[in-house]
């Protein structure tokens, strides 16, 4: 079995010791078994939020953001993972050619 580390954005509350909300968001290390991805899709809303100045400080503006949908047998989980998503197809080591199931 194979896993592969990603970096993971994700909402936060930290806040000052004044009381208000310091960073919003944050990364994180994540590991992810490919064999449990469902679906990648780019996530046009936190691309939004980094042009607005609304994401972690330092991150490039022309940095893109994938939608990471797991399988945990009943129920899902999602993550926002940094890059494009056929970069993190490509570190998933997923196949990237349509095939043609035959049934």
């Amino acid at each position: 079995m194979m896993i592969v580390e990603l970096t993971e954005i994700f909402k936060t509350d930290k806040y000052t010791e004044e009381g208000k909300l310091q960073s919003p968001h944050a990364l994180r290390q994540v590991f992810v078994n490919p064999q449990h991805v469902v679906c990648l899709r780019e996530d046009s809303v936190y691309k939004s939020l980094l042009l607005e100045g609304r994401l972690v400080e330092g991150l490039d503006k022309e940095q893109s953001f994938t939608r990471l949908y797991l399988n945990r047998g009943q129920a899902g989980i999602d993550l926002i993972v940094v890059g494009l998503p056929s970069v993190i197809q490509e570190k998933l080591g997923l196949p990237s050619e349509k095939q043609l199931l035959k049934g």
